[in-house]
């Protein structure tokens, strides 16, 4: 490696279907990739391992890891860097960081899929430059993340606010579909509720399906985003996952948002179009973000 060569991460996006492993150094200087099927954990963090050992040229200095959850972030806890009472099964109080850190012999980075994401947004995408901001992805389920102050927000636990209470919208008599809370946040506006109440997934409604899809999505969103706004006031907001794609969601939403804060806390640049916007990386926010993880890793 030449002295001006960048520096090279590892990067791991640990998701209940696929890992998604990378090396590079952003997300336009990626050396090499592969995807892995999530497994029993023992095969799936040997792959892991193996991509990352095998690799053509010099191996990574760091690796980031984010996952899904939820997780242990809280270094001082025996149980750092594992995947706690996840639903997914086989995975409950699987640790990510030992095995990998072990095997690789370098620092290991870990936060959850949605921080990474969020982190990853605020150095390459959407968010960059801002010092505050949320990140949401909404696909199957919800989940978000906050960055204060340039740093991913976490105490206890990660925060969970895929699952905040959102008031039902007008007409809506779905019970919800999440099985802790039912009728939280997730329960009424993700991929997996949608397609629940219609009988197919989003992206093949049409008609009056598609118009009370979006018009239930914009409301409930925009609930969420109200909580946000007034938790964390973010500079910004980044919306990522697949149900974002629905024609028309984004300018809906920004309005809805705006009605919803009724004129308090509200300011010119919650009506503008650069406060709620689409993930700038798309699908490669998860796992590019993890190289931001790997990085911080290194430096800590």
């Amino acid at each position: 490696m030449s002295d001006d060569a960048p520096v090279r991460f590892g990067a791991v996006e640990a998701g209940g279907t696929k890992f998604v492993c990378l090396i590079g150094s952003s997300p336009d200087d990626i050396v090499a990739r592969t995807r892995i099927p999530t497994r029993d954990p023992q095969q799936t963090l040997a792959e892991v391992v193996s991509f990352f050992k095998e690799a053509a040229g010099p191996p990574p200095v760091a690796v980031g890891i984010a996952s899904f959850g939820p997780v242990e972030l809280r270094p001082c806890n025996p149980r750092y860097g594992y995947i706690t009472a996840t639903p997914k099964p086989g995975w409950t109080d699987t640790d990510l960081v030992g095995p990998i850190g072990s095997a690789l012999g370098v620092p290991v980075g870990f936060d959850t899929d949605v921080a990474g994401a969020a982190l990853v947004e605020g150095r390459w995408g959407a968010s960059r430059g801002l010092s505050t901001f949320g990140y949401m992805t909404v696909g199957t389920g919800i989940g978000a993340a906050a960055v204060i102050g340039g740093r991913s927000a976490e105490g206890l636990g990660h925060a969970e606010m895929g699952h905040i209470s959102v008031p039902r919208q007008p007409g809506d008599d779905f019970p919800g579909a999440c099985p802790f809370h039912r009728d939280c946040l997730e329960g009424m506006a993700a991929g997996g509720t949608i397609a629940v109440r219609f009988g197919r997934p989003a992206e093949e409604l049409d008609g009056a399906d598609l118009e009370r899809a979006v018009a239930w999505e914009a409301g409930y969103l925009a609930a969420g985003l109200r909580t946000i706004v007034y938790t964390i006031a973010p500079e910004r907001i980044v919306i990522g996952g697949s149900i974002p794609n629905l024609p028309g969601l984004f300018p809906l939403l920004r309005t809805t948002l705006v009605d919803t804060l009724a004129g308090y806390g509200a300011g010119p640049e919650h009506a503008a179009d650069d406060f709620v916007v689409p993930a700038g990386l798309g699908g490669l926010a998860g796992p590019a973000g993890a190289l931001v993880l790997a990085e911080n890793a290194l430096r800590s």
